[in-house]
C-alpha cells in the first residue's frame, strides 16, 4: 500500500476549496417542471413562496440559469470547521473484495451532526439571519438533519422547532438529545401541536409517522407563527445546490491526482446526499465533456424511483405544500418503520427525477438487511461505522466491485459516505439478533397510495 501513488486520504488546501456551489439545472436543457401552487395549478410565484422559505433561498430555488452562485464568506468561514471532506481510498475493503476495481468515497461524517446536512443547514440558517428572523421550523427523519439544523441555529443564535418522525423520535433518542442540547424543541411527529397533526393521527392514529407527516407540521407551524420561516434538508433545488460542496471537493480532489470515476453512487431519499455527489460530474455529462454511469439507491420499502410514478404530487401527507413533479409513491404512502429513517421520504427531487426520467442515471432499491451486511462488512474493514442511509450506497457499491471480480473490469468507483451510525444502534442491534426483517410494500399498496394523487398536469 505505501507504493501506491494515490494517498489513502486526499485532503484540498485551503485555496483548492470551492467558493461557489454549482447549479446542475443551468446545464439541463429540459429543466424540471416547476412548483405548482396547489389551488390555482400555476406556477408558484416568488411572493407565494416567501410566505414559507427565506426570500434569498426563495431566490436561489427558482434560478435555472446562473451555473455557479457565490458561497457568502461567513459560510465559508464555517465550513473550515469541517471542510474539506476527506476522499478516502478504500483500500481495506478492495482487498477484502478481491476484486481489481478502484473503490474511493468521500466522508461527510467529520462534524458533530455525523452527516452531510450541515452543509446546506448553515446556509439556510445564514440566510434566515441575514432577514432577521426569529426563528426556523423544520422536519427530521432519522435526526441528521434536525441535528445539523439545531447546530446552524445555534451558531447564528436563532430559534429551531423540529418535528420528528416519530419511529425515529423513539428509536433514535440520543440524536434527539444532540438536537436539544444545541438549543433546539424536538417533537414527535404527528402531534397534538398542530391542526394537521391532530387531522393525520385521527385519519392514522396507529401511524409511526413519516417525513410527509412531518412536514406538514412544520410548515404549518412556521406559518403561523410570526418571525418565523420553514426549512428544508433535502428535495428542493435550493438543498441539492448547497450540497453540490460535496461534488466539486470530490472531483477537485480526483483531478488533482488524475482520477476519473466511471460509477458513482449515492443513497436516496429526497435527493440532498446523491445530488449533491454527482451535481459537477453530471454537468460534465450534460454538456458532453465527460461520461459516468449514476446509480441511485433507495430502500426497498420506500421505492420512489424504481416503484414510483412520475407525477405532480404534493410535498407533503398534510397538503399543505407545493406541488413538485417527481417519482412520488403518493403524499399519503406511509412506509415501513426501517432503520434508515433518511431514506423514509415518499417522492425524490425534482432535479433527480427528471434525470432519472431522462434516463441520465439508473436507480435501484435494496432490502434493509442486505444493506446492513454491506454496513457490517465496511465497518470491519474500513474501520467506520456507517450510517444506515449511506450503507445503501456501500451495498451498491460492493456488488458493483464484485461485478469487476468477475469480469476483471479495473473500474473506478466512487460512493458517498454521508455520515456515521453511532446513534443507529437500535438498528445493529436489531441486525446482529436476526431480528431484522425486509418489509416491501405491494403493488396493491403502492396504487392506494397513488389513486390519490392531484389531478394536475
Amino acid at each position: 500500500m505505501a507504493n501506491e501513488k494515490i494517498p489513502y486520504k486526499i485532503y484540498l488546501e485551503e485555496n483548492e476549496l470551492p467558493k461557489e456551489w454549482y447549479n446542475v439545472r443551468a446545464d439541463m436543457k429540459k429543466k424540471p417542471a416547476p412548483l405548482l401552487n396547489p389551488a390555482t395549478g400555476e406556477p408558484c410565484t416568488a411572493e407565494e413562496l416567501s410566505h414559507v422559505f427565506c426570500d434569498e433561498l426563495v431566490a436561489q430555488e427558482l434560478n435555472e440559469t446562473d451555473r455557479f452562485i457565490a458561497i457568502p464568506q461567513e459560510i465559508m468561514d464555517f465550513y473550515k470547521m469541517f471542510r474539506p471532506s476527506p476522499l478516502v481510498r478504500a483500500y481495506f475493503l478492495e482487498k477484502k473484495l478481491g476484486t481489481p476495481a478502484k473503490i474511493y468515497y468521500k466522508f461527510e461524517g467529520n462534524n458533530t451532526s455525523g452527516s452531510h446536512k450541515l452543509n446546506s443547514a448553515i446556509a439556510q440558517a445564514y440566510y434566515a439571519k441575514k432577514q432577521g428572523l426569529k426563528g426556523v421550523t423544520t422536519e427530521t427523519g432519522a435526526g441528521q438533519w434536525g441535528t445539523a439544523l439545531s447546530m446552524a441555529c445555534s451558531y447564528f443564535g436563532l430559534d429551531c422547532k423540529v418535528y420528528m418522525v416519530k419511529v425515529s423520535y423513539e428509536q433514535k433518542p440520543f440524536r434527539r438529545e444532540v438536537m436539544r442540547t444545541y438549543g433546539a424543541s424536538v417533537t414527535p411527529s404527528p402531534s397534538t401541536t398542530t391542526e394537521v397533526g391532530r387531522k393525520i393521527l385521527a385519519e392514522f392514529p396507529d401511524t409511526n409517522g413519516s417525513l410527509g407527516c412531518a412536514i406538514s407540521e412544520a410548515v404549518e407551524a412556521a406559518t403561523t407563527q410570526e418571525g418565523y420561516r420553514y426549512v428544508l434538508g433535502s428535495v428542493l433545488a435550493q438543498v441539492l445546490l448547497h450540497q453540490s460542496i460535496i461534488g466539486m471537493e470530490s472531483k477537485i480532489a480526483m483531478d488533482k491526482y488524475g482520477i476519473k470515476p466511471d460509477i458513482i453512487i449515492g443513497c436516496a431519499g429526497g435527493g440532498s446526499n446523491l445530488g449533491g455527489l454527482i451535481s459537477p460530474f453530471m454537468g460534465e455529462k450534460l454538456r458532453g465533456e465527460a461520461d459516468y454511469h449514476f446509480i441511485a439507491v433507495e430502500p426497498a420499502s420506500c421505492p420512489s424511483l424504481t416503484r414510483g410514478t412520475y407525477a405532480y404530487d404534493f410535498c407533503d401527507t398534510g397538503k399543505v405544500c407545493p406541488l413538485q413533479k417527481m417519482y412520488t409513491l403518493g403524499s399519503g404512502f406511509m412506509p415501513s418503520p426501517n432503520h434508515a429513517g433518511g431514506l423514509r421520504y415518499h417522492g425524490m427531487s425534482s432535479i433527480l427525477s427528471e434525470l432519472y426520467d431522462q434516463g441520465l442515471m439508473e436507480a435501484r432499491s435494496v432490502e434493509q438487511t442486505a444493506v446492513f451486511e454491506a454496513a457490517e462488512m465496511f465497518a470491519r474493514v474500513e474501520g467506520i461505522l456507517p450510517a444506515p442511509e449511506s450503507s445503501h450506497a456501500i451495498r451498491a457499491a460492493i456488488d458493483e466491485a464484485l461485478k469487476c471480480k468477475e469480469t476483471g473490469e479495473e473500474k473506478t468507483i466512487l460512493f458517498g459516505l454521508t455520515g456515521t451510525g453511532y446513534f443507529d444502534m437500535y438498528a445493529y442491534g436489531a441486525f446482529n439478533d436476526g431480528k431484522m426483517s425486509d418489509y416491501i410494500p405491494t403493488d396493491e399498496e403502492i396504487q392506494k397510495s397513488l389513486a390519490d394523487l392531484p389531478k394536475i398536469g
